[in-house]
C-alpha cells in the first residue's frame, strides 16, 4: 500500500492562502476531525499560547478525496528562498498544443486575478506562478 501525503504551506496569512489555494485547486475547507464540531473545539485540545488562533492555520481537501489533503500554517519567519518543492496545477482538457497554451494561459490569467503572479512563461508548455506570498507553483496542461 502507498502512503498517502499531505502537503503543509507555511505562512504569514493563513486565511488569504487558503482562500487563493481554495480558489486555485477546487478545495473545500476540511471538517474538523470527530468528534469535534468545529476547529477552535479541536484546537482547544492543545492548549495554545493565548496569541495562538484558529486563523493562524487552514485545513483544506479536495472535495473528491482524490488529491492531498493542503496544510497552510502560519510561522513566524518570513520565505527566505525557492521552493524546493512545488504544487504544479493542471489544467484538464486534450487537443492541439496551442489550444493546450490558451487553456494554460487562461488558468494563469484567473489565478492573477485571485492573487497570484506570474513569474516566467515557459512558451507553449507551462507557467510558473507565485500565490499571494510568494510561493512558486506551474501552470501546466494534464497529461494525456
Amino acid at each position: 500500500m502507498a502512503a498517502r501525503i499531505d502537503l503543509t504551506l507555511d505562512c504569514t496569512d493563513a486565511q488569504l492562502l487558503a482562500e487563493f489555494w481554495k480558489t486555485a485547486l477546487g478545495y473545500v475547507d476540511e471538517p474538523p476531525p470527530a468528534p469535534f464540531s468545529t476547529r477552535e473545539e479541536w484546537l482547544a485540545q492543545f492548549n495554545l499560547q493565548d496569541d495562538d488562533s484558529v486563523d493562524d492555520a487552514a485545513w483544506l481537501c479536495d472535495p473528491d478525496g482524490v488529491g492531498p489533503r493542503l496544510s497552510i500554517l502560519k510561522v513566524p519567519e518570513p520565505k527566505a528562498a525557492k521552493n524546493r518543492l512545488h504544487i504544479d496545477v493542471r489544467v484538464p482538457g486534450h487537443g492541439r498544443c496551442d489550444e493546450r497554451w490558451a487553456r494554460i494561459k487562461a488558468e494563469a490569467e484567473r489565478l492573477v486575478k485571485a492573487g497570484g503572479n506570474v513569474v516566467r512563461e515557459f512558451d507553449e508548455h507551462h507557467i510558473v506562478m507565485a500565490d499571494p506570498e510568494g510561493n512558486e507553483f506551474c501552470v501546466a496542461a494534464a497529461s494525456p
